[in-house]
């Protein structure tokens, strides 16, 4: 997770920070390692300061000490100017650096008053003062959380803040509670440094975090009724809002409010009135500012809108035909809450911009002329290009759709080999060349949908983020292979190594999880098997996996070969069981004969007397017609079939 979140810090702009109160310095670290504070009252360049270090310890973060105008050292500057007194209000400049070096500059002196150094042997990600007893916290990638005490510079209490990497910090107003936001956001007493709650929401690195009391609550009190925190994370485009209390354990947030990209810079402006709505402003990534009006009355299911969107962009008058967007890197509200400060341009010459909305319009673009600051001068003249002439037969093919290709026409290129424009010719626009090669331009869609919270992969992000089992097992619980790989497939390439040890994990226990874990597997590697064959380390991070999937792949031939034994047996053991069953039912309810049986046995009969009386026929061959009656009366009489009285049947014959 380390080397995903050096690259997300590279990924954000260079640090910079308004001076508390009225906004009248703002501190700009350069690419180049260079400190600059600027005077926001039109004053321009106030101090340059280059730090010794500056290409090996690169500026991380920056924060502005509380107010020390009252203090002996600064007195004799006071008979200078009046500026100076803006100076001795907001002095000491606070750098952290990457090396875990933390360096204070005095803006009035113009050098470095002290160095913070033995505490952190990492990058330092951020810098936070207590307003009351001058003590400063600072958070790194060592996991570390260190209060420091100023006035010797040594380490005053050093504890270890989360299992990952310590990425925001933030001080509650009563001067009682720290934030601190690693893998999960965590709330500590500062008298104890025990944590008093966790919270969970977030999937990526949090990169800001801000208490929000509302109006009307006392500063100094211990009540955390009233009490919220606003937390910001990149690659996430909400802003959640948070509720502290005592006797509520739930992790998710109040409400979200949606952005068009990842948060930059958050500033709240004050309030102090009930009826007040909340107002934030967001300095997106994007480059555009957006500001919320909302009041903290409860819990808000859909994620709220911004009310106006500030955007800067030039005129395009004289260069181009269509503006150009110029982003804003940071804003600022003034302590009267109407006006706010911005700051675009570029960090080598910045602009500082007060600006006045009095219209709640949803979109509003401030035109603004920005000139290069910076001029190239060439000592040498170009040559001129010289054009191939192009035979009439000959088509020339440029880039467009692979398969598409238009041909240019000879009257162009004719046009161009004389290496002058005439006053009458017009350039093309890109959208005409675009036209003339028949490519269709983009459409690009009005109102974008609201970024969805409630998918398996953001759901995953943050279990795997804030090891939380519940959110796990629910998100590893189902057995539909198509939503398996469509949540894999859409989750970042620096959670695929936590999935593969959380899957390995999961796979020694029941077998029934086992069988669900599988899939999972075999969804990871399906997908992400290029990102994970570029990993150096493999053989080691894949260990206890490899070692399981060998061990079960050992015993497949043997527990193939037990299964065809207790197949086997168990066959005959119902065959046994179904024969025992059919022999102890021998009383049969019902007996079917059939009729050849009962033929047979009246034949034989039958025969028998046939035979008697052929015998008597033999003897008797004399007697005539009435022997002949008196024979087939008594074959009546052995067959049965004779219904009535024998002897009328004899009177009748």
């Amino acid at each position: 997770m380390a080397a995903a979140a050096g690259g997300v810090y590279e990924a954000l702009p260079p640090p910079s920070a308004f001076s508390p109160g009225r906004r009248d310095l703002l501190a700009l670290s350069g690419l180049d390692g260079r400190i600059t504070v600027w005077d926001s009252r039109g004053g321009g360049l106030r101090r340059e300061y280059v730090p010794s270090a500056h290409l090996s310890a690169t500026c991380t973060c920056l924060a502005w000490a509380p107010s020390r105008g009252g203090q002996e050292s600064h007195q004799k500057k006071k008979r200078k100017s009046e500026a100076v007194g803006k100076d001795e209000q907001y002095d000491l400049l606070t750098i952290g650096t990457a090396t875990g070096t933390i360096l204070l500059y005095s803006i009035v002196k113009g050098e470095l008053q002290s160095k913070l150094v033995g505490g952190h042997d990492n990058r330092v990600n951020c810098i936070r003062w207590h307003q009351d007893n001058g003590c400063l916290y600072s958070c790194s990638e060592d996991k570390h959380i260190i209060e420091w005490n100023t006035q010797t510079c040594k380490v005053k209490c050093k504890w270890k803040g989360d299992n990952s990497s310590v990425s925001c910090l933030c001080i509650s107003p009563d001067g009682k509670m720290l934030l601190s936001a690693g893998r999960m956001i965590k709330l500590w007493d500062l008298e104890t440094k025990s944590v008093t709650r966790q919270f969970t929401g977030h999937s990526s690195t949090v990169t800001s975090l801000s208490f929000i009391r509302p109006p009307g609550e006392s500063h100094s009190s211990s009540d955390t009724t009233g009490l919220y925190f606003l937390s910001g994370a990149v690659h996430d485009r909400l802003i959640s809002v948070w509720q502290v209390r005592s006797d509520q354990k739930e992790k998710s947030a109040v409400l979200s409010f949606t952005l068009s990209d990842s948060p930059v810079a958050v500033d709240l402006a004050p309030s102090y009135n009930k009826d007040e709505p909340l107002n934030l402003a967001v300095t997106c990534r994007d480059g555009q500012l957006h500001l919320f009006k909302h009041v903290l009355n409860g819990s808000y299911k859909k994620p709220v809108a911004p009310t106006s969107t500030v955007q800067i962009a030039t005129s395009g008058n004289d260069e181009s035909s269509t503006p150009k967007p110029v982003p804003i890197l940071s804003a600022g509200f003034y302590p009267d809450g109407a006006s706010i400060l911005l700051y675009y341009g570029s960090t080598m010459l910045p602009i500082i911009e007060n600006v006045v909305l009095q219209t709640e319009e949803p979109h509003i673009c401030l035109i603004r002329e920005v000139h290069k600051s910076l001029q190239l001068k060439k000592d040498a003249a170009v040559t001129k290009v010289k054009t191939p002439i192009v035979k009439k037969d000959t088509n020339v093919l440029v880039p467009g759709i692979p398969g598409h290709s238009a041909a240019v026409s000879i009257k162009s290129q004719s046009q161009k080999t004389d290496g002058k424009r005439k006053p009458d010719d017009k350039e093309a626009s890109i959208e005409e060349r675009l036209r003339a090669m028949e490519i269709e331009l983009p459409k690009v869609p009005i109102t974008p949908e609201l970024p969805r919270t409630d998918n398996f992969s953001m759901l995953l992000l943050q279990g795997l983020e804030s090891n939380d089992p519940h959110i796990l097992n629910k998100v590893f619980q189902t057995k539909n292979i198509p939503q398996i790989k469509k949540t894999v497939t859409r989750i970042p390439v620096y959670a695929v190594l936590p999935l593969v040890h959380e899957l390995t994990k999961r796979l020694q226990g029941h077998p029934s999880s086992a069988i669900l874990m599988v899939r999972w597997l075999k969804a990871v590697l399906t997908n992400h098997a290029s990102y994970l064959s570029t990993l150096p380390d493999l053989v080691p991070q894949l260990g206890s996996l490899y070692q399981l999937m060998e061990a079960r792949v050992k015993t497949l031939q043997k527990m193939s070969r037990l299964n065809g034994k207790l197949y086997l047996l168990i066959t005959q053991v119902a065959t046994a069981e179904i024969s025992k069953r059919v022999q102890s039912n021998q009383d049969a309810k019902v007996v079917y004969e059939e009729e050849s049986s009962d033929e047979e046995s009246e034949e034989e009969a039958q025969n028998a007397d046939s035979d008697n009386n052929w015998e008597e026929e033999d003897e008797d061959e004399e007697d005539g017609d009435s022997e002949e009656v008196e024979e087939d009366m008594n074959i009546d009489k052995v067959n049965g079939d004779s219904e009535g009285d024998p002897g009328n049947e004899s009177e009748e014959e």
